[in-house]
């Protein structure tokens, strides 16, 4: 019914993937955008709004909210009332506002890492400090867990004020149990720690495993998190802008809004809520079907790995579209096997190291959201670089 297999020329378009590439050669494996077409709800919605012709101030209509909360209550059983959503332009900004809104400069913010980079930098814009516990491979090895016993000792820490959490995790692609959640929350509440979750990869989960709301896990939840929110990961509509916030405490809420504005992330473009409105109501059977081709996709690189890729240890990946690989074997260090592959395989892939420096160190991120194609031909590529490889002495 949905072609994901079909080749979409995006060069030429302004597109970061494909047009930041150092040359036309490159197949870009790394940066979170899918090369799918939209949904064709979403392409129909934008198409009538631009024929309009008028792109003036947007106002935010019922239909917007009403979207929103319908969608997070049929799909994941989580009940959002009008009054805790508070829009913006993405969830970086989102992640941004709150941080300025529930901490003082000097304060530390506690991440699981290897985290997504932007946690980083969006800490450290607010005169904060980034505080990492480390997540710790499973016994089997096949995927990752929290220390608990460490993540509480750095909640003890009194200037550990915010714990912000990826939900499911970018780069580890661990989707968090309701256990696993209401275990964070409980050694957070008990230290006086609020918690902010980045949601955005929420409708990306592969069979087997499933989404858990943050807010929804319990009442307590509900009351100590903020939640930041997007259909901009699962529809592939990021260059649309629009994000939203949801918070259950109304001192939060006026704090978060008011950061909003102090940063000046408070208007949506035209075609912001009109794509929202229609991924939410029209593109729910598009998204099952994604996860589906996504799944295969990821099916393809354990083969393709476990054949032909011998010093590849592929991560599980129960959540995103973005496997987690150990490339310790090799010899080489993220930084310069990603080096290498971008010049002699001409792939180009994430070294760990942007998710943490040590954690993220003999890791590469890669990004799978692509004609299934064009996927194996990146790692027919990759094959006929790294076996002939010789790690520096």
């Amino acid at each position: 019914m949905y072609d994901f297999d079909e080749l979409v020329e995006r060069r030429g378009t302004g597109c970061v993937k494909w047009d930041e590439s150092p040359n036309p050669d490159v197949i870009p494996l790394w940066v979170a955008d899918m090369d799918f077409k939209a949904a064709p709800a979403i392409q129909e919605a934008i198409r009538k709004r631009a024929e309009h012709g008028v792109f003036g101030y947007t106002a935010v209509g019922d239909d917007y909210y009403e979207a929103i909360i319908s969608w997070f209550q049929r799909r994941h059983n989580w009940t959002i009332h009008r009054e805790e959503i508070l829009y913006t332009t993405g969830v970086v900004p989102a992640m941004s506002v709150a941080i300025k809104a529930l901490t003082m400069p000097g304060e530390k913010v506690l991440i699981l890492s290897p985290d997504y980079n932007c946690f980083f930098s969006s800490v450290r814009n607010n005169g904060c400090e980034v505080l990492e516990t480390i997540l710790k491979p499973v016994r089997n090895g096949s995927s990752f867990e929290v220390d608990f016993e460490d993540f509480e000792s750095k909640c003890a820490d009194e200037k550990t004020t915010v714990f912000l959490l990826c939900n499911p995790h970018n780069p580890c692609g661990r989707v968090w149990t309701k256990a696993e959640l209401e275990r964070m929350n409980d050694i957070c509440m008990k230290q006086g720690v609020k918690v902010v979750s980045d949601e955005i990869h929420c409708e990306l989960v592969m069979p087997g495993y499933k989404f858990q709301p943050f807010a929804a896990v319990s009442e307590a939840c509900r009351q100590n998190s903020v939640i930041l929110n997007s259909p901009s990961k699962s529809f592939n509509i990021a260059g649309l802008q629009a994000a939203n916030i949801i918070c259950a405490q109304p001192e939060w809420s006026r704090r978060l809004d008011r950061a909003i504005n102090i940063n000046e992330v408070c208007d949506l473009n035209p075609f912001g809520p009109v794509a929202l409105i229609a991924a939410y109501n029209e593109s729910e059977d598009w998204l099952d079907a994604l996860n589906a081709y996504l799944w295969g996709n990821y099916q393809t690189l354990c083969t393709f790995a476990t054949e032909h890729l011998h010093r590849w240890k592929v991560y599980r990946l129960e959540g995103t579209y973005l496997p987690w690989i150990d490339i310790t074997a090799t010899g080489f260090s993220s930084q310069d096997y990603c080096d290498r592959l971008l010049s002699e395989a001409r792939v180009w892939v994430n070294p760990g190291t942007m998710y943490g420096p040590v954690s993220g160190e003999g890791y590469i991120r890669m990004n799978i959201a692509c004609p299934r194609s064009r996927l194996l031909e990146a790692l027919e590529r990759i094959e006929k670089v790294e076996p002939s490889s010789n790690p520096p002495a």
